[in-house]
């Protein structure tokens, strides 16, 4: 076993605030995003494909997305698989043109978005303290094995500890960001 690599355990915290900040645009915060139809799969010809393979998603207005299908055969599936995403979102087509206008939030949806942004902000952490637990087994092993010594590991731990306190600082500061966006009315 090597010397560890802090450059990983900073590399996979990065990868868990990168991953919370892909969910937090997915939340509908009122105004349109296209990053809102990201997670939605569409079944054409027989398979699941990302919304983004059959068709292109664009913001014409703040409070409208359109979804310009390349194949009329599955604007259909398209209009269907929004619908049916769990968005609260009714689309109407138009030819091969999809258009999703966004409702108003009320306020019981926008503290129900805030209560899904903070789990998703609640999963970001464990992941940044599943990294750092890793990370510290990793120095308590190279200790064992003489490959660091006492000082280097203290040092080494203090490292991670630092990037696991910055890591979960910048999650807190996502979370209070987008928490703003939501219940700005």
């Amino acid at each position: 076993m090597a010397t560890p690599d802090l450059s990983d355990v900073k590399r996979r915290m990065d990868s868990a605030v990168d991953t919370l900040k892909k969910e937090l645009n997915g939340l509908r915060t009122g105004r349109a995003s296209a990053n809102l139809l990201d997670p939605i799969m569409v079944e054409s010809y027989g398979s699941m494909m990302p919304l983004s393979q059959v068709g292109t998603v664009s913001v014409p207005e703040p409070r409208m997305l359109t979804v310009t299908v390349w194949d009329k055969g599955t604007v259909k599936a398209v209009e269907k698989a929004i619908r049916e995403a769990g968005l609260g979102l009714n689309p109407s087509t138009d030819g091969t043109l999809v258009r999703v206008p966004l409702p108003e939030l009320n306020q019981e949806r926008r503290q129900e978005l805030v209560k899904v942004a903070g789990k998703y902000a609640e999963s970001a952490r464990v992941a940044v303290r599943n990294v750092r637990r890793d990370g510290m087994d990793m120095l308590k092993k190279a200790e064992k094995a003489k490959e660091i010594s006492e000082d280097e590991q203290k040092k080494l731990a203090d490292d991670i500890q630092g990037f696991t306190d910055a890591h979960i600082k910048q999650i807190d500061q996502t979370l209070a960001t987008k928490e703003k966006e939501i219940m700005q009315v």
